[in-house]
């Protein structure tokens, strides 16, 4: 049985999940916004920050997503700025398949994280994702406008936000674009910790 595509993203309460600029993507807003992942166990393991970190419920979700993913799929602007800020060991251990009008050899780093460039849409993407991660689940990783072009094609069947006490007042908003007529959304779980709100939708067509 295929597994679920699904998207995991933090979000400001006016709803942006990134800035507008590159070159802000490490700036104090988007570093408030991610603030509640710094301090986990897992996210410090994941990038070989060192030992140690929190525990809990924020770390709990944190390592369910990562273990869940069997492949990933994200634009070419998210790879441009990852590629730059990633460790050598890219924090995916899974392959990516990068959705690009470049024509580009797969490119491997250590760790289990090897990079697909595809150049004939979303849906071939997701095809070859799909097939990577066999009975896993696929992750929309992003950037924002990826994440709602799977979302419009009705290609998304679950996702979860991890809502911040966070305003940023403009930048890339999530749901910029939505084609709001095609896409019904059921509660799946609404789960408040002292940094974020978890929040998980199933996605349904109207």
């Amino acid at each position: 049985m295929a597994g679920k595509v699904f998207f995991s993203v933090s979000m400001s309460l006016d709803g942006f999940i990134a800035p507008e600029s590159l070159g802000d993507l490490m700036g104090q807003q988007w570093m408030e916004l991610q603030q509640w992942a710094f301090p986990l166990r897992f996210f410090r393991e994941n990038l070989k920050l060192g030992e140690g970190g929190e525990e809990g419920r924020d770390n709990d979700i944190a390592r369910e997503t990562f273990e869940r993913t069997g492949a990933s799929v994200m634009g070419k602007r998210m790879f441009d700025a990852g590629e730059q800020m990633w460790p050598e060991d890219a924090p995916f251990h899974t392959p990516v398949f990068v959705v690009t009008h470049e024509k580009r050899d797969p490119w491997e780093r250590p760790g289990g994280t090897t990079f697909h460039f595809v150049n004939d849409g979303i849906e071939t993407a997701l095809d070859q994702a799909r097939e990577a991660a066999g009975d896993r689940d696929v992750r929309i990783a992003g950037g924002g406008a990826t994440i709602l072009e799977y979302v419009n094609a009705g290609l998304i069947d679950e996702f979860t936000i991890a809502l911040a006490p966070v305003l940023f007042g403009s930048g890339i908003r999530l749901f910029e674009g939505v084609d709001a007529g095609r896409v019904a959304l059921e509660p799946v779980r609404a789960e408040p910790t002292q940094r974020v709100t978890h929040l998980t939708y199933a996605v349904r067509e109207r």
